[in-house]
This record gives structure tokens, sequence and C-alpha cells, in this order.
């Protein structure tokens, strides 16, 4: 059997379907599973072994190729490159776990004896199908909507935990992590940084973290990020007045996933570094503001949610007309009270 998965982006997103790779393999074992990825995502399923393919998506890229004369030619070779690749092969069952218009056309353009996904979903995304599962719960949380399309393939009582192709990178980390601890010392990795401005935590807050789990907890602490976010950790390493390292724009994704499994503790805004260290089995410590951490937040029982639960509190907004008091009002004394001490 061939099944194809079209989950293409975000990195949490990617990550939270891998439970639903795990169930549906081994659900229908032998099958051949191929996997469509965005670029950015993509480095984390590199080398999964229960992934045979796994094709790349660069539709940022052909989009910008697109727009200057002298790189049409490159743009659309990558596009119609792509697309022969998608098309040569026949599959038994493709799964669309996107539910966007991108992910329709791809799953249109798939030769593929069941076309499967939710009905309902954004964009019209669902004319593509052949297969319609009911309308999913919006407020369900996202790994368990995905765990449901293996339910609906015949997976019974599917574990959301699932593995990471991170064996190599786990020795570089654990070396690192001997290094950064002294004796008695906790490593703390702190993500700062999110996609949407309403997600932000002050970064002078994160300054005073910082300190405050360097002088209270004994902490080595670690920031993380892109290399976009570098700059932030920059400034908020210039407010502290402890010693931290800034890691942005340094680690792969599983490089990153490593370094998470290894530490104490991963603080982290709602972002797709928050699922990736979920999933790499760190403790998650994750500030929510705008989001509803029932529906996104990191999946399990053993993490720790922060939210102030205001009355417009979650409004799903990537911009705030007021002053973003649901991340605001967070306090840092709030914080350093969830943080467990060391035993």
């Amino acid at each position: 059997m061939k099944i194809i998965f079209i989950k293409l982006s975000a990195i949490g997103d990617v990550v939270q379907t891998l439970p639903a790779l795990e169930a549906i393999k081994k659900t229908c074992p032998g099958s051949q599973i191929t996997w469509v990825a965005e670029e950015a995502a993509a480095g984390i399923l590199e080398g999964h072994p229960l992934i045979d393919k796994l094709l790349i998506s660069r539709r940022k890229n052909w989009v910008r190729m697109l727009r200057h004369p002298s790189t049409i030619r490159e743009g659309l070779r990558g596009i119609f490159g792509f697309f022969r690749e998608l098309r040569s092969t026949r599959y038994d069952i493709a799964i669309d776990f996107q539910g966007l218009l991108k992910s329709g056309i791809i799953i249109g353009l798939v030769k593929a004896t069941r076309k499967i996904g939710f009905d309902g979903t954004r964009e019209l995304s669902y004319l593509f199908l052949n297969e319609k599962l009911p309308a999913y719960d919006v407020e369900k949380h996202a790994l368990e909507r995905y765990l449901d399309v293996a339910r609906y393939l015949g997976a019974h009582d599917p574990s959301p935990i699932c593995t990471l192709p991170i064996e190599k990178e786990l020795i570089a980390a654990r070396q690192r992590a001997e290094e950064l601890r002294r004796e008695g010392r906790r490593l703390v990795v702190i993500n700062p940084v999110a996609r949407w401005k309403t997600k932000l935590w002050p970064e002078r807050k994160f300054a005073e973290l910082a300190d405050r789990l360097i002088a209270e907890r004994s902490a080595a602490v670690v920031f993380t990020g892109s290399l976009d976010d570098r700059p932030v950790v920059e400034r908020i390493r210039g407010m502290m007045q402890g010693r931290a390292e800034n890691r942005a724009g340094e680690t792969t994704l599983k490089e990153l996933a490593a370094l998470a499994a290894v530490s104490d503790l991963f603080i982290t805004t709602d972002t797709g570094p928050m699922h990736l260290a979920a999933a790499a089995g760190a403790k998650v410590l994750a500030l929510f503001g705008p989001t509803a951490p029932w529906r996104t937040g990191p999946y399990g029982s053993s993490h720790i949610v922060v939210r102030k639960g205001l009355g417009c509190s979650p409004c799903f907004k990537r911009t705030c007309d007021v002053d973003i008091r649901c991340m605001e009002e967070i306090a840092v004394e709030e914080v350093m009270g969830k943080i467990p001490k060391a035993k």
C-alpha cells in the first residue's frame, strides 16, 4: 500500500501530525509513506524511519522567483518539476492533514484512489476530496484531530507519543549540556520569539526571568530561535545582569529538539519549537495570550501553561487594537512560581 501525507506547514503542525504517522504505519504495516512538506518544516522529517520519501515544496521560493523576470524560468522549472514528481506515483491513499487551498491543490493533483480529509475545511479545500471525515471540532486539540484520521483508517487507541529522528543530534546535545551544567545546576532553554506580535512576552521580562533563574534556581540559561530572532535575543541579553548563551540561528530543527530533550525546562511562547520540545520529551512551560492552549498547547499533562485568562482571550488575532494585556500582564513572579524547584 502506498500512502501520501500532505502536511506542509508550520513546524508545530507538522510535529503534531507525527503521532498519526506512527499510528497509520502500525495499522498498515508494510505500507510505503510519502510526505509532502514545505521547506521550513521539512528538516524535522528528514531521515525519519517511517517516511520512505520526502517531497519538499519550495512554494515561497518559487513565488519569489516568479516576481522577477531573471528568475521566472527557474521558478517555473521548480514548480513543474515538483508537480511531475508528485504525479509520478499512484497512491492508494492520499491524506490532506492541512485543510487549506495550497494542500487542496496538491491532493487534487495527486493520483490516488482515496483522497481523505475533513469536511468543511477552510478555503474550500474539501472540494478536492472524495472521502470526507465529519468537520472537526475546533475546540479539540490539533494532535487529537490528526489522530482521528488514523482512527478512521482503523487505528485502535493510537498513542499521542511520537519518535523524532534525533539520535545523532542527542550525542552532541548531551555533551554540550554537560559543559553548561555545573554541579547542581539546571539547564533552562528559553525560546522568546513567536511569529505573531500578539504572542510575544516583553523582552524586559524575559531578561528578568533569565536573571532570576540564574540567581535563584542556579540555572544555566540558553536562548534559542531562528537567525532572524538573534537580534531580539541580543537585546534581552543586553538587559541582563547574568550571562546567558545565544543559540538563535545556530541550530537545525533536529539540534533544537535535541537541546530541548536534554534540558531541565524549556520556556517558550506559543510557537513551533514549543511543540518540537514537547515531542522531544522536554518539560515545557508555555506562555499563552491570544491563543487557546486546549487547542494548540504543548500536548500532555506534564507541561505548564501560564496565561491570564482575560475575557478577551483567546481572540486568535495577530494584531491587537488595545495593548496585548493578555501577554503584558503575565508577571515574572507568576512564571517563577510555576517553575518547580530543583530536588
